[in-house]
């Protein structure tokens, strides 16, 4: 079981990074020699963007290097616009693989703990194909804030220029929510996902 699960994270990785025009090779979920140049080149990149547009906490850092190429710069330019309007901020949430998806669908559900929080089932978020991301607004004393109106607050900031908010979905808003805008649906970009090919 943990050999399949490896080999499917090695799937999306490959896939991530030939969305990114990093890698391509087969897309077999084997990490061998043209996987690992990939991902170097992919960590070299992202270690560019971050010294280029400017670093954040290491929270943010983290997930904000979970996500395609494209979207980071993205992410970093909204987040500084962010802080910019005087929120203090953090990206929570980047790229999730479908079994991490599947895992956040079950909360809520099935007898499982917590709140439902997503209607999306692995491979039905933006989320699943690097190019989409969660803040989180946070107190001067550190509190997490869970006000509506804040997150819309910092939206006006936060959103433009490239990048779409979840809280200006009709049917299941999220706000703290965001990812790029490629104008495309979830069907066509996991299309593009699996296939390897570019998402911005």
């Amino acid at each position: 079981m943990s050999e399949r699960l490896f080999r499917d994270d090695v799937l999306f990785t490959q896939r991530l990074l030939a969305a990114d025009g990093l890698y391509r090779g087969a897309i077999d979920g084997l990490w061998g020699p043209i996987t690992e140049a990939a991902w170097q080149g992919f960590q070299s990149r992202s270690r560019a963007l971050r010294t280029r547009m400017g670093e954040f906490d290491l929270r943010s850092e983290a997930a904000i290097g979970t996500l395609a190429l494209p979207a980071q710069a993205a992410a970093r330019a909204s987040l500084r616009r962010i802080l910019d309007g005087g929120f203090q901020a953090r990206i929570i949430s980047g790229t999730r693989t479908w079994a991490q998806q599947n895992a956040l669908f079950r909360q809520g559900r099935y007898g499982n703990p917590g709140p439902v929080v997503t209607r999306a089932r692995g491979g039905q978020s933006t989320h699943n194909f690097g190019i989409a991301w969660d803040i989180g607004l946070f107190t001067g004393a550190g509190g997490y804030v869970t006000d509506a109106a804040a997150y819309a607050s910092a939206a006006q900031h936060g959103k433009g220029a490239g990048v779409e908010w979840g809280g200006d979905w009709t049917g299941f808003p999220d706000p703290s929510h965001y990812q790029l805008a490629t104008g495309d649906g979830i069907a066509t970009l996991r299309m593009r996902f699996q296939a390897g090919l570019g998402l911005a």
